[in-house]
């Protein structure tokens, strides 16, 4: 558990150190943001449960990260336009990260109905209902 927990920090730390040193360093400040999404969190886990439960489990683990993966846009482009709407760093962020969760959660259920809904090799039932009415005037 200990060496779990040195790799975890260390890993994690380093994305976060490096993240610094480019925002320091560089002139091009935009590249402190691409490098503060590092996944290193994923990178972490998807080695630790390779090293303890193999590589199919981890392959899980890095197919769910795909889902967080999505929702981190969905927080960005979130806490952008808050931003810029209403200048509230702080709502911001709070609306971004509840928008990433909500956004993480259905992109996995959306992902798990329709792998349910494989019936024979090469075809897929899809049964999704949104509860979103249009209405045309």
């Amino acid at each position: 558990m200990y060496k779990d927990l040195l790799i975890r920090f260390t890993l994690g730390g380093a994305a976060v150190m490096i993240s610094y040193l480019i925002t320091v360093l560089s002139p091009w400040k935009i590249l402190a943001g691409i490098f503060a999404a590092f996944p290193a969190v994923m990178i972490t886990a998807v080695l630790m449960m390779g090293i303890a439960s193999g590589s199919k489990k981890a392959a899980k683990i890095a197919n769910g990260s795909v889902f967080g993966m999505i929702g981190g846009v969905v927080c960005v482009a979130t806490v952008w336009t808050v931003l810029h709407v209403s200048g509230n760093w702080a709502l911001s962020i709070v609306l971004g990260l509840l928008f990433w969760l909500g956004s993480s959660i259905f992109v996995s259920t959306l992902r798990g109905r329709l792998k349910s809904g494989k019936e024979t090799k090469g075809s897929i039932k899809v049964n999704i209902h949104t509860g979103i009415q249009v209405r045309h005037k």
